[in-house]
């Protein structure tokens, strides 16, 4: 969290895992350099996650920004009814649909 390290991140297997099922996958971390992700992984980082676009928000890293927003405003990426998956359990429990 909160430094823009690559090395050994588990988010690209929740990535992989989520393209194999032919989801699609937008990627977007504030802290993360977009030309390193795309060397080292083969991942294009979107700028911003388009607000109201996304059937599935997974936070699968738990930096300030996104602890800040508070799981209202990152539940604001999802379209009404989405899911919030809360990997890092940045959230209590009943502020996401589902938690590691």
């Amino acid at each position: 969290e909160n430094c823009p390290d690559l090395r050994n991140t588990g988010v690209v297997d929740i990535i992989r895992e989520l393209k194999s099922y032919n989801a699609a996958v937008d990627v977007f971390d504030p802290w993360v350099s977009k030309e390193e992700a795309q060397r080292e992984y083969g991942l294009t980082l979107i700028d911003r996650p388009e607000e109201g676009g996304y059937d599935t928000v997974v936070l699968a890293v738990g930096h300030d920004d996104f602890a800040k927003a508070g799981a209202e405003g990152v539940r604001r990426y999802g379209r009404p009814g989405s899911i919030l998956f809360d990997v890092k359990s940045l959230f209590p429990l009943e502020d996401s649909d589902g938690r590691l």
